[in-house]
Parts: C-alpha cells; structure tokens; sequence
C-alpha cells in the first residue's frame, strides 16, 4: 500500500513516512433491545417419581426509558446521591415550617401534635376579630350585624346629606320577586346604597333591596367587601336569577359602567341598556319590573373628564376628574349635598303576555329593554321639570 494515502495518514507525509497500518474501524453499538425483567416464582408441586420438582417462572414486560439529552427527568424522583438545588431546599424548608404551624390532619399518626400552638392566643384573636360579626351570613356575605352597625351613616346620607324624597313606594309588591330598574349616575354606587335603604325605612312591609353592584367596585380597598356586607350582590346573571328564584326584591343598573362614566354635560341622558339581560331575567323568573328614575345623584361628582389609561393599572375603568378630585386628595371624593328624588313606576309584567320562551327572542327582548329604557327617561324628564334648585330641591 505504498504511495497510496488512506484515511488517518498525514497527507503531507511522504509515501515511506505514510506507510501505517490501518487503524481498526470503531465499532458500532447495535441498538439497546427492550428488556425483560424476569421474575422466577417458585411453588411447591408433588415430586414426580424421579424426585425432582417443577417451578413456575412469570416474565413482567418493562421498558427501559432511554437517557434524555436534556438531563434528568423532572417527572421521576432523582436517583440516590442527587445533588438537590436550591429549590429543592426552599420547598423542603417551606414543608418544614408548614408541618410545625398547621395542625395535623385528623388521619395523621397518633404521635403527631393536632392542635396549633399557642391555641389559647388564636381563640382570643379570634374572639377579638369577631366581636361586631355574626357567625351566620347569607350566601353572597350579607352579615346582618354590620348592616346594622352601617345603617346609622346611611339614614344620615339619606334624610340629612341629601335629603332624598320618594314616590311611588307602593307599586313594589309586599312581597314576592320583583325587579327594580334604574338609571345608574353618581361616579360610586350611592344611588343603590339609597335605593336599598328607602325601600327599607319607606315601605310598608320594610323589605329588603338586594343591589348588584359592578365588578370594578370590588377593585377598590374595603368598598368591593362592605357592599356584600350590607346586601350588595356582584353583578352577573346567575347571581340575579338565584336571589328572584329566593323571592327578593334586586335593584338593577342596565347601564353600568357607561352610566356612572357619564360627563356632566350628558347627565340624566340614558345611555344604551346592553344587550336586555334585566329582561330576560325577569321573563325568565316571572317577575314583574318596576322602573325608578333618580335625580340627584349625577351632580354629587360632577365628572368634567376621566382618564382611562392609568386606570387599567388599578383594575378599575377609568379615573374620574372631578372640580375636586384629584386636587383635593381624598377630601375630593367627598359627595356634594344635592337634593335627591327617588320615583318608582308602575310595574311592567311582561311574563303574562309573552311568557318565559319569549327570553329566547333576541328581538323582543332588545325591544322590551328599549321600552323600559323610554320609560325611565320620561320619569325622569318629569322630575327635572319639578326641581327648582340642585341643593335645595
């Protein structure tokens, strides 16, 4: 194989330095078969005539999972003598603590502790936490003893603050489901705290109003939480149908965000009622409606603008600015003592005409909420002709 160069030789070598041997090729792994595990089971059989006994073998197929080329496998424990991480550690630290703060479960070994520690501190906490609550609330957080605590400041806002009048009490029902709908303005839900606390004082058989609140209220500290306190439900259509099927009475707001958002140049203007859902609701659950006009509540924060780009980094949807907020600090979110008028309408039980499939028609529906929206705006037209000064009535 002289003068002829092959694979491994220097290729600047001369034919005499070249001659090597052929280096031996490597060899090729032929590819890991699955495996068995073979599990040889032995049991005691008659010994035949030769004296020799017979034993059962069984064979369990497994597979070995190959190496990963990316490392361990995070789905299976690691191997003895793994290196944990620091993750590993803070998780093991976090179970640690956890163990010795909570009290074991009730299926836990007789040797471990049940109780916490320093039980008698936690019960006094406790007691402490709980002296003005009640142990018992409604399904959607109505504690009667903070309403009670609440009512004081309402019944001041209401014939003191803004000195609201009402008409037409007696059009809701004294009992039964009924829906009240209502124009929306104020910038805060003031108009559903005041709805809620004329029926209450004001009628007859002193019913409860339960308000659905909107869900931007429950962005703001402590106000999301004393709403569901004193009987504000969150707004959604399950939350709606399941107090009419109780037989309560539920104060709606079809125009929500865009009715507290108004500017002061569009007050008492009605903007669009959605898509008719107070309808369906009340088709659905036959229950009658009883349109209420407010007038009053849009001057109490007279909104000139609003910003809305810094407000979706607080969850809420937009920043009202106001003659006196934000300037003032948080003394501009005082309201401005105007003088309220609350009117309640004659009730609309579209359920006797149209029936509960007519929820189904999309039509109707948004012709029915166009009805009552009409409603609405003449009431409150009417109110507007009567009042002689916004602070005096």
């Amino acid at each position: 194989m002289a003068g002829k160069q092959i694979l491994g030789d220097d290729p600047f070598a001369t034919a005499s330095e070249g001659e090597q041997p052929t280096p031996p090729p490597m060899p090729i792994e032929p590819p890991k078969p699955k495996t068995k595990t073979k599990t040889a089971t032995t049991t005691s059989a008659p010994t035949s005539a030769s004296g020799s006994a017979s034993a059962e073998e069984t064979y369990s197929h497994t597979e070995s999972a190959p190496a990963s080329e990316y490392g361990p496998s995070i789905d299976r424990p690691p191997a003895s003598g793994h290196r944990h991480g620091i993750v590993d550690e803070v998780k093991q630290l976090e179970k640690s603590v956890r163990d010795r703060i909570l009290p074991a479960r009730r299926d836990a070994e007789p040797e471990e502790r049940t109780r916490l520690p320093l039980e008698f501190v936690w019960q006094r906490w406790r007691k402490l936490a709980m002296r003005d609550r009640s142990d018992v609330v409604d399904e959607f957080g109505r504690d009667p003893n903070v309403a009670a605590r609440i009512d004081p400041l309402l019944d001041f806002l209401y014939r003191t603050y803004f000195r609201v009048e009402t008409r037409g009490l007696g059009h809701i029902p004294d009992d039964g489901r009924a829906l009240i709908v209502a124009n929306h303005s104020g910038t805060l839900p003031y108009d559903g705290a005041m709805i809620m606390h004329a029926v209450k004082q004001e009628h007859r058989e002193k019913r409860a109003v339960r308000p659905l609140v909107e869900d931007f209220v429950f962005h703001f500290p402590y106000l999301g939480t004393l709403m569901n306190r004193i009987g504000g439900v969150r707004a959604c259509p399950e939350n709606a149908e399941r107090l009419l099927l109780q037989d309560q009475l539920v104060a709606v707001f079809p125009e929500g965000i865009k009715g507290i958002g108004k500017l002061f140049r569009e007050r008492y203007q009605l903007q669009r009622f959605g898509r008719g859902g107070f309808v369906k609701l009340a088709l659905k659950c036959d229950a009658p409606i009883i349109p209420t006009a407010v007038v009053g509540a849009e001057e109490i924060h007279p909104m000139v603008s609003k910003i809305t780009w810094l407000a979706k980094s607080f969850g809420i949807p937009y920043v009202p600015v106001t003659p006196t907020f934000p300037f003032l600090g948080p003394v501009g979110l005082v309201p401005l003592p105007t003088k309220w008028f609350i009117a309640f309408g004659e009730p609309l039980y579209f359920n006797a005409e149209y029936g509960p499939e007519g929820a189904n028609d999309r039509i109707l529906v948004n012709k029915l909420a166009e009805q009552v929206r009409v409603r609405i705006q003449e009431m409150i037209d009417g109110l507007l002709k009567t009042r002689k000064s916004i602070l005096f009535g």
